[in-house]
């Protein structure tokens, strides 16, 4: 064999035409790890810099900085998470350490402080100079100018070992009460000049938007003589430090307004064994020698046992006159009397509580962090204002953080519903920060969706009931219907789920709140919303000629339109997926000018903040996403060309196909064949489905090892064919509907000759797995069937637990994807009906389940009832059983044995392959970790 191969490798050697006439390579699982992605794409706000990372799937990425002509400036071997500079004179990344590293690390079992550290880079474009700091924890940029600040991983302290507390509450309580924590080398880089400012024992840091001033907290160590703990302001420009709070203790929520002259922070200075331990919030205006408590423990203005908060945001307004915290009740201290085995651990679950307690315990931290919004007036007397509370406990500040009013949302006494509806009724408000008053904006709570005008001029919601956008006037208190008149529905027009349709939402506001722009299922409209009059902004074209129009603002922290602003309108054509993009002044009254439309994918627009230049990337099925600049989108400029080592493998191609179901449904797929793809041949096909996949026509797929689903490139270079069907459903008859267009649309293909029909197979993951146990209950069509993670009993799985969220799944099956639209007692003919466990005495389809006992969305146990049977029922079945695992594999060890395992098991049935013997004789759990039943059986 070795001989064969030298011989074919000195013929293409010798021979350029034979090597060029040379069949193109299948794809193999070995070729993971060297396929790339883009990330992390970025233009300067001069236009004049471009920036992105080209990544393998494993192994050391590369950061690319060039020009948008380009010319390539630098590369940086491990570059990531890069920024610009407010001024686009310097880009700063971090470098990560190198992947072999890494993984010998960990081989070695090192903790996590003795792992390899990322260190940070500073690149110059005038100077073209890359200065490196090794060992870097964080760093953060100023917004407006070139100052740089960045924290040091601090060194390794040896501590004695600690017992971790048995019952999560007091996990998780202790864990928020640590809160003294040790510094590390905070340092100070004004980029231009060069000027360079170290400080030790730093635990938190702040730079000011105009980068005139560094705030950071300092923890002295015991014993020093040196170091003061602290809260320390530094002027960037002179140089000189200042102690603005004295005392060591826990400094957080360090904030500077806008223009970098005031500065407020919350802190505890107890003492460490404290059992109550609340925060002040203190205040700074740079005019005195030390900050000033404002809102102290058990203050006037606070109710009785509240403090503020170590946990809430502090931020200024725009115009720096209200400083925004959040304020809490004083946590109950812990009984330290108790003895930990001598008293219970249980979970109490009460039909009155607001939320299940699986739920409950899921969002413990968080709950144990709420804080409720309120507002201080540091240049009026400290004028104070609470306007949450734990009535009123999720509010939304505009964009404008001047606005007199935030709206706040609240579904308190409604939340026990959610159990079953998968939503809960809400009121709003918009809650004045001059008085606290609460002005109720929709008349009774309902299923509604909010949003707050970037001015606060405005609370726009969709009101489910109403299947209408409406606004109400922060002026005038007018509630205006804002789409009645339209004529056109601003809801999910293809929604089948027995459940309210959602809107298509909010593209952007324009300018001081004057006009909305709403989409429906085409077009865009823009609306006055003081009184409801609409224009269609894309004038009908989307609905005429079956386009969706979208928008999206193109720049970083743009926060509305300006009327001089050209929109560049995001298309996809309905009927051939095409992709491209239209153009508009927001003022304009005239059609949109179409700009380019192709047999492509194209990526929404990012725009240099200073100047008319583009980024974004385009794909096709045989095109990675790279990188292209333009000013007009018609001559761009490629400045990535990734993966080129595809050239040398066999790929494939997708095309839209249609038929007509049993039932008369107009139907869509796609359908994926090899690129060397000969009719005269007859092919094998895995049909391979969730709910609607044909928008990704033209989306680029890397071999890839899959998390669960079907890896649709390894399979087709591979000699399948991929047939990927749009299903539309009937209330009440998921099962039945997915068999209408999955089985419909696998005899239509099945039609062409180079189909093998006996040599069909299933594939899908969760919802997708769900339909193939359905369906291979129904028909023996298929000559092998995979399910990931599926449910197989409804009327079990009804009263089950989403474990990642906490959740009841009753709501699913009433209400969304399961689609039965009622209670098991109401319909349980339905979930008999479509429960392929009461089915499965007809199966005679080989089939493997995939379902892992980590899943936080299906029940493992599912996967087991379907297994158990099936086995009972002496039918070929295989349970595949990842430790640790989620629903969707996370770990890429998993990945890519799932991704062998899966290509295996359909040779055998579709290709005739020798079955591996984990398929054959299983792998014994004395063998597990020793033999993963991967090689080829000879029986």
């Amino acid at each position: 064999m070795q001989k064969l191969l030298l011989i074919l490798a000195g013929l293409a050697g010798a021979s350029p035409l034979l090597a060029q006439q040379a069949p193109k390579k299948p794809l193999d699982h070995t070729v993971y790890d060297q396929w790339q992605s883009v990330t992390n794409q970025k233009i300067s706000n001069n236009g004049k810099y471009v920036l992105f990372q080209v990544q393998p799937q494993q192994g050391d990425g590369t950061l690319y900085l060039k020009t948008p002509e380009n010319k390539t400036l630098r590369t940086i071997s491990r570059g990531d998470s890069a920024l610009f500079s407010a001024d686009s004179k310097f880009v700063v990344f971090r470098i990560k350490p190198l992947y072999q590293d890494v993984r010998q690390a960990k081989i070695k079992k090192k903790k996590p402080e003795q792992m390899p550290k990322d260190s940070l880079g500073i690149y110059s474009f005038e100077t073209g100079k890359l200065t490196k700091y090794a060992d870097v924890k964080s760093y953060k940029l100023a917004e407006e100018a070139s100052v740089l600040a960045f924290l040091e991983v601090k060194a390794p302290v040896k501590e004695a070992a600690k017992k971790a507390p048995a019952d999560t509450l007091k996990k998780i309580t202790d864990q928020l009460l640590e809160t003294k924590k040790e510094g590390a080398t905070l340092t100070v880089v004004n980029l231009p000049t060069g000027k360079v400012s170290q400080f030790e024992a730093v635990t938190d840091y702040q730079i000011s938007k105009p980068g005139n001033k560094v705030a950071f907290a300092v923890s002295a160590p015991k014993g020093s003589k040196d170091v003061q703990s602290g809260l320390f302001v530094q002027d960037v420009v002179s140089g000189k430090s200042k102690r603005v709070s004295i005392g060591k203790g826990v400094y957080k929520n360090l904030a500077f307004d806008d223009a970098g002259k005031q500065l407020a922070f919350t802190a505890e200075k107890h003492p460490e064994k404290a059992l109550e331990k609340p925060f002040t919030l203190y205040y700074f205006n740079f005019s005195g020698d030390s900050a000033a408590a404002i809102v102290q423990p058990g203050g006037k203005a606070l109710k009785t046992g509240w403090a503020p908060s170590g946990f809430g945001k502090v931020m200024f307004s725009e115009n720096g006159e209200k400083l925004f915290f959040g304020t809490a009740p004083n946590p109950i201290p812990q009984d330290t009397t108790l003895v930990e085995f001598e008293h219970a651990k249980l979970d109490i679950w009460n039909y009155k509580d607001d939320y299940l307690q699986p739920m409950q315990l899921k969002n413990l931290k968080k709950d144990l962090q709420r804080n409720y919004l309120a507002v201080i007036y540091p240049k009026q007397g400290n004028k104070f204002v609470q306007l949450e509370d734990e009535y009123l406990r999720d509010s939304y500040l505009a964009e404008v953080k001047n606005a007199e009013y935030v709206l706040a949302v609240t579904d308190t006494a409604k939340r026990i519903s959610l159990q079953w509806e998968g939503a809960t009724r809400k009121q709003a408000y918009l809650v004045s920060t001059k008085t606290g008053a609460r002005i109720a904006v929709n008349p009774r709570a309902n299923k509604s969706r909010f949003e707050l005008s970037p001015q606060g001029k405005y609370a726009i919601w969709y009101d489910f009931d109403a299947k209408n956008w409406f606004s109400f006037s922060a002026a005038t208190r007018k509630t205006t219907n804002l789409t009645a008149k339209t004529g056109v529905s601003f809801t999910d027009e293809e929604n089948d789920s027995p459940t309210e349709p959602d809107p298509y939402g909010v593209a952007a506001w324009s300018k001081d709140d004057a006009a909305v722009l709403l989409f429906d299922r085409y077009d865009i409209w823009k609306i006055d919303p003081s009184t409801g009059a609409a224009t269609n902004f894309t004038n009908g074209l989307g609905r005429k000629n079956k386009m969706r129009f979208r928008y999206r603002l193109p720049e970083d922290k743009q926060k509305f339109i300006d009327p001089k602003d050209d929109l560049w309108l995001q298309v996809q054509e309905d009927d051939s997926k095409q992709w491209g993009y239209y153009r508009k002044s927001l003022a304009s009254t005239k059609a949109p000018e179409r700009v380019v439309l192709a047999p492509q994918g194209y990526s929404t627009l990012t725009k240099a903040r200073n100047a008319d230049t583009f980024l974004y990337t385009k794909t096709s099925v045989s095109q990675p996403a790279d990188v292209y600049v333009s000013r007009d989108l018609k001559k761009e400029t490629q400045l990535s060309s990734i993966n080129p080592q595809q050239k040398d493998y066999n790929w494939f191609t997708a095309e839209l196909v249609h038929w007509t179901t049993p039932k008369g449904f107009k139907a869509t797929g796609i359908l994926y064949k090899p690129e060397n793809f000969d009719p005269a041949k007859k092919y094998p096909m895995v049909a391979y489905f969730y709910e609607k996949l044909s928008e990704g026509l033209y989306k680029y797929q890397a071999p890839a090892p899959t998390p669960s689903r079907l890896d649709i490139t390894m399979f087709a270079s591979n000699g399948y064919l991929v047939f990927t069907p749009d299903i539309s459903y009937t209330i009440g008859e998921p099962g039945p509907s997915a068999m209408e267009f999955i089985d419909s649309g696998v005899e239509a293909l099945t039609k062409n000759s180079w189909v093998d029909a006996t040599r069909l197979g299933l594939q899908g993951q969760s919802w997708g797995g769900y339909q193939v146990a359905y369906l291979i209950t129904q028909t023996n069509r298929y000559a092998a069937a995979w399910a990931g993670a599926p449910v197989v009993n409804m009327t079990s799985a009804y009263g089950g637990i989403r474990w990642e969220s906490g959740m009841s799944r009753q709501f699913q099956y009433e209400h969304t994807q399961s689609r039965i639209g009622g209670t098991l007692w109401e319909k349980q003919d339905l979930y008999i009906r479509n429960s392929p466990l009461f089915h499965l005495p007809k199966v005679q389809t080989p089939v493997v389940i995939m379902s892992n006992d980590a899943d936080g969305a299906v029940p493992w146990y599912q996967g087991i009832e379907m297994f158990t049977d099936l086995r009972r029922l002496n039918k070929p079945v295989w349970l595949l059983q990842y430790n640790g695992e989620a629903h969707n594999l996370v770990k890429r060890e998993n990945r890519k044995d799932i991704s062998v395992r899966e290509l295996q098991f359909f040779d055998h049935y579709l290709k005739g392959a020798p079955a591996p013997a984990w398929m054959v004789k299983g792998v014994p759990a004395v063998d597990k970790g020793r033999d993963w039943g991967l090689q080829v059986s000879q029986q």
